[in-house]
């Protein structure tokens, strides 16, 4: 954090001042939100090496690269770190930095469950990948190697004896939990503290996705605890919920894992949608055609997520009602996705575009997920289905949606809110060079497995005979995936560059509308020395370019104290009087949720030694961590939130 300290203009200091304790012990959004992101972003790196690696593997027919045990666990290991790790946090990381400032608060509702919550997710990904770890140790079976999406009966001790699916499940559970604290403080947040005169219908695009979100984590996520508990009985306490000799039912695993998994789908494109809300107005000049459309479709879009999960089961013989029902909510799911497609294209129609790298990424968003929820559609005919299921077009399908949809939305959001989030630009020489090499070494990776799949090229298989003819597709699929790999280097070059000795922003360099760019960038600790008060969903254009409002109302963007106007930068005193500078009351930092979080995180080691070393070991280090999390908690709450 030093070498940000010093890049950083004088003005921008406060927020990134301090050494590793004030970062460990902070209750900031903001620093909370860049830890998130570059946690985030380091697990990204991970599950994007562990991609490579299965590429190269698959680059030629009866490769060598990895043996089969190898690959298995990279597979494993790719998609969940992708989908829980990556795409997921990177989401937290622009919710928590930039919610409380566009809905105009000065921190989220609960800043110490918000700590909690990172914490949280730093160790279960950090136990997680500990698996690797235990297996260089001399541990077989110690990385989880079933498939990210963990199928019974392969997860049964019968068919995964080691402790590799003892880490995924337990790794699920601590970061399930961190994601349930979030989404519980998010929608809290959103619901009570916004500024005065901000309705809901007021609110950024942005921080209406994030409400959904959260919403979906809230109902989602207790569904995969309750399968991932029946596991955990399965595996260390003798019951039968999955096992089929003894009366268990494995397609129970599949619903409940679906129920779970579709709408996860959702929480990680509908931040990607409202970043792209947020882009494609501001580089249009132009308000976003049907504000209220888009609003009411990406609900709609998180309402009908819950009743299409079975069409990930055409092929376990439901039975013709039952296909005929999910088919018919899959095909009804794409009607308020292509929606916000149309309102998307209708708002760049006729505006006056800058063609910057976050709006290149916003377009090429656009372009990528369609082509994703186009072959989706395919998906929803359980004819077309069972020929396509477990084959590559399947793969393809997926990064379509989640590369071509996710991380090409979280890449837009990265070039539109460093500068507020750093205070410097980010090259965009370097940007657009990042965004070309991207987009055509992602579709050189993910186009041809279409055709592979459509050649019977099956998924999860770790080689394949040169007499199939899959060894063309699929050298041109790793030679994308190099360049992918170059891509992202390409970023990294430039975050580092901006940082040392990127422009200085300014507090608006995109001349956007939404709140978060009447702060400074970075925003000072307290976010806004008064708390605004709005009349308009456009807040800045409608004080400083009223061409450009479609019905403007009267009042532009004020700040009012005890009857005066006073200016961003001000600060009031006690009685409401501007002048003194006094620095608003924020909460304390509190090393207490790292605590809880580790107490958390030790807990499940316990079990996982039962089988090996009995009950007293198993009972001694599970309460271990059980004292370490309930002396946190208790600490936490005894504690002073604010010094007064």
């Amino acid at each position: 954090m030093t070498t940000i300290t010093e890049t950083l203009p004088a003005a921008h200091e406060p927020l990134y001042r301090g050494g590793v304790w004030s970062w460990i012990t902070t209750v900031d959004h903001k620093r909370i939100g860049v830890l998130y992101g570059v946690t985030a972003f380091l697990f990204f790196l991970v599950g994007g090496l562990e991609a490579l690696l299965m590429r190269i593997q698959l680059g030629s027919p009866e490769n060598t690269f990895l043996d089969p045990v190898t690959y298995n666990e990279l597979f494993t290991m790719h998609g969940t770190t992708m989908i829980f790790l990556a795409i997921m946090p990177l989401g937290a990381a622009a919710f928590n930095f930039m919610v409380p400032l566009q809905i105009g608060a000065r921190d989220v509702a609960f800043p110490r469950l918000n700590a909690f919550s990172y914490w949280v997710f730093l160790f279960g990904a950090l136990f997680l990948n500990a698996s690797f770890l235990v297996k260089a140790l001399g541990s077989a079976n110690a990385v989880p190697d079933a498939g990210w999406f963990g199928y019974a009966n392969l997860t049964s001790r019968q068919y995964s004896p080691g402790h590799g699916i003892d880490f995924w499940l337990f790794g699920l559970q601590i970061l399930g939990i961190a994601s349930l604290a979030a989404g519980f403080n998010f929608l809290v947040t959103i619901l009570n503290l916004r500024a005065p005169g901000m309705s809901l219908m007021r609110m950024p695009v942005f921080t209406w996705m994030t409400m959904v979100v959260s919403t979906l984590i809230v109902l989602a996520f207790p569904v995969i605890t309750v399968a991932l508990f029946l596991l955990m009985f399965d595996r260390f306490f003798g019951t039968n919920f999955y096992i089929p000799a003894h009366g268990g039912d494995p397609i129970l695993w599949q619903h409940l894992f679906w129920i779970f998994g579709h709408p996860e789908v959702y929480i990680l494109i509908l931040p990607a949608m409202g970043i792209v809300s947020e882009v494609i107005p501001t580089f249009s000049r132009k308000p976003l055609f049907g504000y209220a459309v888009v609003v009411y479709s990406g609900i709609l879009i998180g309402v009908l997520g819950y009743g299409v999960w079975a069409h990930h089961m055409f092929s376990t013989g439901m039975g013709p009602i039952a296909d005929a029902v999910f088919s018919v909510t899959t095909m009804l799911i794409a009607i308020p996705t292509g929606v916000k497609i149309f309102n998307w294209l209708a708002t760049m129609w006729g505006g006056s575009i800058r063609f910057t790298t976050a709006m290149c990424f916003a377009i090429g968003f656009i372009a990528m997920f369609t082509m994703g929820g186009i072959s989706g559609i395919m998906h929803s005919s359980p004819p077309a289905d069972l020929q396509q299921t477990d084959t590559y077009f399947v793969v393809a399908h997926l990064h379509y949606v989640l590369f071509g949809g996710s991380i090409l939305g979280l890449f837009a959001g990265f070039y539109y809110w460093w500068p507020k989030v750093t205070g410097r630009l980010l090259s965009e020489r370097l940007g657009k060079l990042h965004f070309w090499t991207t987009m055509i070494a992602f579709n050189l990776t993910f186009f041809p497995q279409h055709f592979l799949g459509l050649n019977g090229m099956p998924r999860r298989i770790y080689t394949y005979s040169a007499d199939l003819n899959f060894g063309f597709w699929n050298l041109v699929s790793t030679i994308g995936a190099l360049m992918l790999g170059a891509s992202v280097l390409i970023f990294m070059v430039n975050a580092i560059l901006s940082l040392r000795r990127g422009a200085i922003a300014g507090d608006n360099p995109w001349d956007a509308a939404t709140l978060e760019w009447s702060t400074s960038s970075p925003p000072p600790h307290y976010n806004f020395a008064v708390i605004p008060r709005v009349t308009s969903r456009l807040p800045l254009w409608d004080r400083h370019h009223p061409e450009r409002m479609v019905d403007r109302p009267e009042d532009e963007l004020k700040v009012v104290v005890a009857g005066k106007t006073l200016a961003r930068t001000e600060v009031p005193d006690d009685d409401g009087e501007s002048g003194t500078h006094h620095v608003p009351h924020m909460p304390n930092p509190s090393k207490y949720p790292v605590i809880a979080a580790l107490g958390l995180t030790i807990a499940p080691i316990g079990v996982m030694l039962k089988p090996e070393h009995g009950i007293p070991v198993f009972l001694a280090v599970t309460l271990t961590g059980v004292l370490i999390m309930a002396y946190g908690i208790y600490s936490w709450a005894l504690e002073p939130l604010e010094d007064h």
